[in-house]
């Protein structure tokens, strides 16, 4: 399954939430060498309880709005666990 997410690199805390509809993640990291999209998708996988390799960017690596590819949940458990 493909979700969409709005990164927020260095933030004060790691957190994932909802505005508008759409996922948003606040990580610590910062946008340089891959740290904040490793990030994103390490906090993704421990929300859903997944392993760290389930999830990956498959889009927009370089920007804030990625697209994430979820392997080993459906989209209806995915929207469910995220609170989407």
């Amino acid at each position: 399954m493909l979700l969409e997410v709005r990164a927020h690199p260095r933030a004060k805390r790691s957190e994932l939430f909802v505005r508008d509809g759409g996922l948003h993640a606040r990580v610590t990291a910062p946008p340089a060498d891959g740290k904040a999209n490793a990030a994103v998708c390490e906090l993704i996988a421990k929300a859903l309880g997944l392993p760290r390799r389930a999830v990956q960017v498959q889009r927009g690596a370089t920007s804030r709005d990625k697209v994430v590819s979820i392997e080993g949940m459906d989209e209806r458990e995915v929207k469910r666990c995220l609170g989407l």
